[in-house]
C-alpha cells in the first residue's frame, strides 16, 4: 500500500519520468527485501539499519556509484514517509553517500563528428533520417530520451529553435543550427512516404514501420557510425551531448546558458564541462609546450 502511494507521489508530485520512477521503486524494493529478511518494519528503521543495508550492498559487489543512486532513492522514500506521517523521524537524514571519483566523459572532436556523418549511406532508406538524428543530437545537446520523443509541432524551423520536454516534464527552448534544420527538412520529405502508425503522427523520428525509435536503436546507430569512422573511443548518444556542451564552452559560451540548454537543474552538474576543458588544456600543454618536448 505504501509503495503504491509512493509511486503516485513520484508521478504526481515529483513529475518523474517512468524510467526514473521505476528506478526509485526498485531501490526501495531492495531495502524492503532487506527489512523483511531481518524481520524489521519501516517504523523500526534506524540510521544503523541503513548503514548495515548499505554494507550488504557493498558485500554484494554493488559499485559505489550504484550505491549512491540507491541511497538517493532511499532518502527520497523516507522524506515521503515523513511527509505523509507514516513515520515520526526520518532515519536517513544523516545517511551519507560513498565518495565517487568523477569520471570525465568522452568527447568527440568536430572532425570526428563530421567523419561519422560522412559515413552515413544516403542511398539507404534510413540514411537521411540518421543524418538528421546526428545533427540534431549534436546541434541541440539532447538526451536520447528527448530525441526519440521529439515532436514535430515543437520544432520551429523558421525561428530556428525547438521546444524540448526534459526530465520532470519540464520544457526548455533550445536553438537549433541551420545545418540540423537543413537535414531535418530533407528527412521530412522521406518521412512522408512512411506508413505512420496511429499515435505516432507527431513524432519526428520514426523507424521503417512508422513507429518512434527506441533508445537502443539510437545507441546502435551511433556505435555503428563510430566504428565506420574508425573512432576507438567508448561512445554513446550521450557523447554527442557532452561534445555539444564542451564545444560551446571552448567557444566562449556562458556556463549558465549551457546549463539552460542542457536542462540541468543544478549548475554543479554543468560544471563537469569546466573540468573537461581544463583536462584538455593540461594535455595540450604537456604535448606542445617546448619544456615538455623530448629532444
Amino acid at each position: 500500500m505504501v509503495l503504491k502511494q509512493y509511486s503516485a507521489y513520484l508521478l504526481l508530485e515529483r513529475g518523474l519520468t517512468e524510467n526514473t520512477r521505476q528506478s526509485y521503486l526498485n531501490d526501495v524494493a531492495k531495502l524492503i527485501s532487506y527489512l523483511n529478511d531481518n524481520n524489521l518494519s519501516l517504523k523500526e528503521v534506524t540510521l544503523d539499519t541503513l548503514h548495515n543495508f548499505i554494507a550488504e550492498l557493498h558485500d554484494l559487489g554493488i559499485s559505489p556509484r550504484s550505491q549512491a543512486r540507491i541511497i538517493s532513492g532511499i532518502k527520497s522514500f523516507f522524506r515521503f514517509l515523513k511527509l505523509e506521517n507514516h513515520i515520526e523521524h526520518n532515519p536517513s537524514l544523516l545517511l551519507e553517500s560513498p565518495r565517487i571519483g568523477r569520471k570525465l566523459p568522452e568527447v568527440l572532436s568536430i572532425d570526428e563528428i563530421d567523419n561519422m556523418i560522412s559515413c552515413i549511406d544516403l542511398s539507404t532508406n534510413e540514411g537521411q533520417r540518421n543524418r538528421a538524428i546526428i545533427e540534431t543530437l549534436y546541434s541541440c545537446g539532447l538526451r536520447v530520451s528527448e530525441l526519440v520523443n521529439l515532436e514535430i509541432n515543437k520544432l520551429f524551423i523558421e525561428e530556428e529553435y525547438v521546444v524540448i520536454r526534459g526530465k520532470g516534464n519540464k520544457e526548455r527552448i533550445v536553438p537549433i543550427s541551420e545545418t540540423a534544420i537543413h537535414e531535418i527538412k530533407l528527412y521530412l520529405e522521406d518521412r512522408q512516404h512512411l506508413d505512420i502508425k496511429a499515435g505516432e503522427e507527431n513524432i519526428l523520428f520514426l523507424n521503417r514501420r512508422g513507429r518512434r525509435l527506441t533508445r537502443v536503436m539510437i545507441f546502435y546507430i551511433i556505435k555503428q557510425l563510430a566504428a565506420l569512422a574508425g573512432i576507438r573511443k567508448e561512445i554513446s548518444p550521450h557523447t554527442l551531448r557532452h561534445s555539444f556542451a564542451t564545444h560551446l564552452l571552448e567557444g566562449g559560451a556562458n556556463l549558465r546558458a549551457i546549463q539552460q540548454m542542457l536542462g540541468h537543474e543544478s549548475i554543479a552538474t554543468t560544471e563537469i564541462y569546466i573540468h573537461i576543458d581544463r583536462s584538455r588544456l593540461r594535455d595540450e600543454i604537456l604535448t606542445y609546450h617546448p619544456r615538455n618536448k623530448n629532444y
